[in-house]
């Protein structure tokens, strides 16, 4: 009765997330298909991470689907490496290379991004979990994206229900600076997931990933993007993290599928850099 009522509840959140994306475009960023929970890494230590994502079955023109620039989505295959590190107990900072390999053509740079992200208050003192995530992301090659330069906050908020743990990832962007959209406003998106804790080696789970546009100007609602990832994530041996699964377009606007793994390595490269700093 208990696990059937977190399910329902459960449900009732991810239909809240679909409904308030049709009140607020936000582009999906497909470099990143990533919830970020409360936690972050400790001080001095590191984190690889290589997020890759492929379109079998996409748009066959430019600006549309997880498209933002001229070259189409369908059969695109996109990777961002990351590396973040443990600042301070509670923040830490990352630095993203992504590239991409559109159908047809050489895998190419596509961009890079910065960021911060770090955790309020000390872990369950509040009824939910609340993080911060600051952004700056810098499209160089217009063909993947024709915003030069973004910056995008999101709040973290993270909730657990006996094995069940809630992550909430609304996203808000603006372009800045540089380029026709500057003087505009901010866009909304969000990521979210639902997931399971069954085994550590193996446990299920639902992501959702989507945007609407300008806050003060939605897209239609054909043209906005919403995907739902069911995904199977773990611990492998040797430290080693993963996240696989594979996402379904919601919309006309949507790429028809899209497939996600996310590889991370925390322990074994925070052991080497806390070596070569010292204690």
């Amino acid at each position: 009765m208990i696990a059937s009522a977190v399910v329902v509840r459960l449900a009732a959140i991810a239909a809240l997330i679909l409904i308030a994306a049709g009140t607020a475009r936000a582009q999906v960023d497909p470099f990143e298909f990533e919830v970020y929970p409360y936690q972050t890494l400790g001080m001095g230590m590191a984190e690889l991470e290589t997020l890759n994502s492929f379109v079998p079955k996409g748009h066959s023109t430019g600006d549309d689907g997880t498209s933002s620039g001229s070259y189409p989505s369908n059969h695109m295959y996109r990777t961002a490496l990351e590396l973040t590190y443990g600042l301070t107990e509670r923040i830490e900072g990352a630095a993203y290379l992504n590239l991409a390999h559109p159908n047809g053509a050489s895998l190419q740079y596509a961009g890079s991004k910065f960021r911060l992200r770090g955790s309020l208050f000390e872990q369950d003192e509040l009824p939910i979990n609340l993080g911060w995530y600051v952004e700056l992301e810098w499209h160089r090659t217009p063909q993947f994206d024709t915003t030069q330069l973004e910056l995008e906050l999101r709040p973290i908020i993270e909730k657990d229900y006996g094995r069940f743990e809630i992550d909430l990832n609304p996203k808000f962007e603006k372009a800045i600076f540089v380029g026709p959209d500057k003087n505009e406003g901010f866009e909304f998106g969000y990521a979210a997931g639902i997931y399971y804790r069954a085994l550590r080696e193996l446990s299920p789970g639902l992501e959702f990933y989507g945007g609407i546009g300008l806050i003060d100007d939605n897209d239609p609602l054909d043209r906005q993007q919403h995907y739902i990832f069911p995904v199977l994530q773990g611990e492998l041996a040797g430290g080693f993290e993963y996240n696989f699964g594979a996402g379904f377009g919601l919309t006309r606007g949507s790429d028809r599928i899209i497939t996600k793994l996310n590889l991370e390595c925390e322990r074994f490269l925070g052991v080497l850099l806390k070596s070569a700093v010292g204690p």
